[in-house]
């Protein structure tokens, strides 16, 4: 026991006398944070609105009072006519436009009702999806608090409902995401490189010739990783809590549990690539690859799977970071119950499993 310890207290210290690395490690997850949170965001600002109104009318009027006040719109625009709009979306001065009916306000009571349009720039699908959903949102609710009747369509009320993120927060999708790509980043590089520097460097052989077993060796490295991790994760909480006013709606205890699962199948990951490299820049371009890119692409934290072709939803099955990203959203955003993440918790496990006995596996079988 007190070989592992000195290896462990070896390993903290060679990691502590390289402070640029360091410095990435602990200065990384608070750059993404901030990255991700506040300068990369999906959340629409300051669009400029243009109001078409035949006829300036106090509704009217009100109704864009409203909509210039909110955080989201600026009314730059007033139109009264369609052949205004074309050149003003392409000059760049208005990127939605409301278009009233004719006598909005009269017609309104009628039996026929009245028309209300809203008409985007969608040269972007996404950032124009959330631009016309945000304004009806606006204006229903004005319409359901200012006058006697709500706006119908067919005889239907129209009620838009946002649960677990009412304000869209792109925050609240981004930091699940980072969680799963900093610890790919930590674990399984680091401890991928760790290792392997060894061997380019001679001294694993030096190592392997000392009394201590092999695996004894192998953990005593992983374990620094393992309490850095640890601490990047607590600072991703914090940051999160504080500065992004995510929630932790869910089991603190859970969300730290599977965390830390995740964390350990992360350094079974770089200790398989340890394995089957013998080069430090083969095993961070393998782990950048191979797993960093997944994490990006196929795992949900920037794209819906849902909308991927069905080869890639089977492809991102693999990926262990689209079931930690998973767990960690109903868990932390939705406020489920754990046993909502069981399937998520059983695949993150069995992953673990597989990986951590191949790795070792094939860690022995190398050195004999």
């Amino acid at each position: 026991m007190k070989e592992f310890i000195a290896f462990v207290k070896k390993e903290f210290l060679h990691i502590f006398r390289d402070v640029r690395t360091l410095l990435i490690l602990i200065g990384m997850p608070v750059v993404l944070i901030m990255l991700f949170g506040f300068a990369i965001s999906v959340e629409i600002r300051n669009v400029n609105v243009g109001i078409l109104a035949p006829q300036h009318e106090v509704l009217i009027d009100r109704l864009a009072n409203k909509i210039d006040a909110s955080e989201y719109f600026t009314v730059a625009k007033w139109l009264t006519s369609d052949q205004e709009i074309d050149p003003l979306m392409k000059q760049g001065k208005v990127d939605v436009v409301l278009a009233f009916d004719n006598r909005f306000a009269s017609r309104l009571y009628t039996k026929d009702g009245a028309q209300l349009g809203i008409l985007v720039d969608a040269s972007n699908p996404n950032i124009a999806a959330s631009e016309a959903m945000y304004l009806m949102g606006i204006v229903q609710n004005y319409f359901q608090n200012n006058t006697q009747q709500q706006i119908k369509t067919g005889g239907l009320s129209t009620n838009v409902r946002m649960l677990y993120n009412p304000q869209l927060r792109s925050s609240y999708n981004f930091v699940p995401g980072i969680m799963g790509l900093i610890l790919i980043i930590i674990c399984a590089l680091m401890t991928s490189v760790s290792i392997v520097r060894e061997k380019e460097t001679g001294t694993m052989e030096v190592l392997l010739v000392s009394p201590i077993k092999p695996i004894v060796i192998v953990f005593a490295k992983m374990i620094p990783y393992f309490v850095i991790s640890c601490v990047v994760l607590l600072i991703i909480f914090v940051l999160s809590f504080t500065l992004l006013h995510v929630p932790m709606a869910g089991s603190l205890f859970w969300i730290v549990i599977i965390s830390m699962l995740y964390v350990i199948l992360a350094l079974s990951i770089g200790l398989f690539i340890s394995t089957i490299v013998d080069s430090q820049m083969v095993a961070a371009l393998i782990t950048a690859v191979v797993f960093m890119l997944p994490v990006l692409m196929l795992s949900g934290m920037l794209f819906p799977l849902e909308s991927m072709p069905k080869f890639f939803q089977w492809i991102s099955s693999i990926v262990p970071a689209r079931w930690f990203i998973a767990a960690i959203r109903k868990l932390m955003i939705e406020g489920l119950a754990v046993q909502y993440v069981l399937k998520e918790l059983a695949i993150l496990a069995g992953m673990t499993l597989i990986i951590l006995g191949v790795a070792l596996k094939k860690f022995n079988d190398r050195l004999e």
